[in-house]
């Protein structure tokens, strides 16, 4: 499938489904503490696809919880539900979302194509072959972390870039110019509340 399908695959109307879907998890998780769960039935056979998928919460334009998984292991619009109601209140860098924030978060969804391993023979060719845009997963023994293509708006540069990552995964800042990492790349398909 290449990327321009993958980019095209979701209807406006699919993407309205899903960001209502995030947004009624975590009003429902807020008053029940449970997950909502929904009649697969209903549900349109592409969103029941299996997907990785991460939801981020901003707040006045600022970050206020984004949580997601790398792996396509459930059907997509479950990995919403789980990923909104995470993002809320399971981020462990804010406190959980209080009542009075709700109607101040815009809900934003990323929906990842399957990440490819970037070969390089040294940190020149590494720099070479990121490009700007690509969501990036780096990992070295059990560290790993990812920047999803957005975080490109605010490091353009790639060497920084690779630095916060580093650090993202508690690694050093400079970890990436060893030539050791293990680098993926996968790109998005992203869609927010207007």
């Amino acid at each position: 499938m290449g990327v321009m399908h993958f980019m095209n695959e979701y209807s406006e109307e699919d993407k309205l489904f899903l960001l209502n879907l995030a947004r009624k998890s975590i009003e429902y998780f807020m008053e029940k503490r449970e997950l909502l769960t929904i009649d697969a039935e209903k549900i349109k056979n592409k969103l029941k696809e299996k997907k990785a998928v991460f939801v981020t919460l901003e707040k006045h334009g600022l970050l206020r919880g984004c949580i997601g998984v790398l792996q396509a292991v459930e059907p997509l619009y479950l990995a919403v539900i789980k990923n909104a109601v995470a993002a809320a209140f399971y981020d462990t860098r804010f406190f959980p979302l209080s009542e009075g924030e709700l109607k101040h978060i815009k809900i934003e969804i990323s929906i990842l194509t399957k990440p490819e391993k970037i070969d390089y023979k040294n940190v020149e060719e590494l720099l070479k072959k990121i490009k700007v845009g690509d969501g990036i997963i780096i990992k070295l023994g059990k560290r790993s972390a990812t920047f999803l293509p957005q975080v490109w708006e605010k490091l353009s540069s790639k060497e920084i870039f690779l630095s916060e990552l580093c650090l993202k995964a508690g690694l050093s800042s400079d970890e990436w110019r060893k030539g050791k990492l293990e680098v993926y790349r996968y790109k998005v398909v992203c869609f927010k509340e207007s």
